[in-house]
């Protein structure tokens, strides 16, 4: 079977980062609320990530929901993991298990505990 190489393209990213966020727009400029949402909770908890801008490359927009086997843009991957969207990112940032995930895989980051 050919290789594929959007599918090539989002592997590698993910490898190659700790924490990917694949969204409309950039960490810096948002396209969309839900991906600006995504960058908040990642910011807040001082988590360096790689941003990917789906809107720059239709075959990555398109690549990512297949990859995924997920409709929906923002998309965070932790340690080459899919861990959700912006709903899931939100329910566990707020419960507590976006922290936990990130200590858990050791990924350095800045936010302490209360």
């Amino acid at each position: 079977m050919a290789s594929d190489p959007v599918k090539d393209t989002i592997a590698k990213t993910i490898a190659d980062n700790d924490v990917v966020l694949f969204m409309k727009g950039t960490k810096q400029f948002p396209q969309c609320g839900f991906s600006a949402t995504a960058v908040k909770i990642l910011e807040h908890l001082g988590v360096p990530f790689k941003d990917v801008n789906v809107l720059e490359d239709q075959g990555i927009r398109e690549g990512i929901k297949t990859f995924s086997n997920w409709p929906t843009i923002p998309q965070l991957y932790v340690k080459g993991e899919f861990v959700g969207g912006c709903d899931i990112m939100r329910e566990m940032y707020s419960a507590g298990e976006l922290h936990d995930l990130i200590c858990e895989k050791g990924i350095p980051h800045s936010h302490q505990h209360a």
